[in-house]
């Protein structure tokens, strides 16, 4: 009983370490986007404001996503590599957010982040495989087998999508600077962001009401499943 008992503390200390984390990297890319809006607001550059929509999609993204993999596969022993990714990704986000009225900067970022995430997604494999080999029921089977589909969705198809979109949105500037840059052409390609990083949001809300039943009922079994070892 006493080893249940600690390693159900052990397991919300490393919960409550990754939101906190996550609270405080959000917090400070949102206070640099607040100074960047900042300025662009002051100014009526109206052809900047969707740059802010996107950097808000960015942080709802980023978010949600960071919750639902806490709550899914955050368990004791705490995972360096996991946070490490956690601090560069945010480290991106936020030079990402102070690109605002660069269009070509802010693409460029924009598909650095997205590699940084994309190889965060694929260490997190890792994490998986361990809540596979804890594994105590019916509930906990389905939960994790649900999840690795969506992790591989994300690294074969999602993550790689948005990349490429990215990646081509800056090589778009960076050739054809005139109608871009000059004619505002880069409303078009923040556009096709917007549709995306929406899209890819409004999957992970319905992905979260597909799993949300069976988190409940997964922890439960890990800890009866501790408990009967004990």
């Amino acid at each position: 009983m006493k080893n249940s008992a600690a390693r159900s503390e052990l397991d919300s200390m490393i919960v409550g370490i990754e939101l906190t984390l996550v609270s405080i990297i959000q917090g400070v890319a949102l206070t640099i986007l607040i100074e960047t809006t900042r300025e662009a607001f002051v100014r009526r550059e109206f052809v900047y404001w969707p740059y802010v929509i996107a950097a808000l999609l960015v942080i709802f993204v980023f978010w949600s996503r960071s919750v639902l993999h806490i709550v899914t596969v955050i368990r004791w022993p705490l995972e360096f590599g996991h946070n490490f990714l956690y601090i560069t990704c945010a480290l991106v986000e936020a030079l990402l957010f102070a690109q605002i009225t660069r269009p070509q900067n802010w693409f460029a970022f924009g598909a650095g982040f997205i590699a940084i995430g994309w190889l965060l997604f694929v260490y997190d494999l890792r994490l998986i495989d361990a809540r596979k080999r804890d594994s105590a029921g019916v509930a906990s089977d389905r939960l994790v087998a649900l999840v690795r589909r969506d992790q591989w969705r994300n690294i074969a198809v999602l993550l790689p999508g948005i990349f490429l979109l990215n990646l081509a949105c800056t090589l778009s500037i960076k050739r054809w600077p005139h109608f871009y840059v000059d004619l505002s052409g880069h409303l078009w390609l923040i556009a096709a962001q917007l549709i995306g990083f929406g899209g890819y949001l409004f999957y992970v809300v319905k992905f979260y009401a597909r799993f949300a039943p069976l988190i409940s009922d997964a922890r439960a079994e890990w800890r009866a499943n501790a408990t009967e070892r004990d």
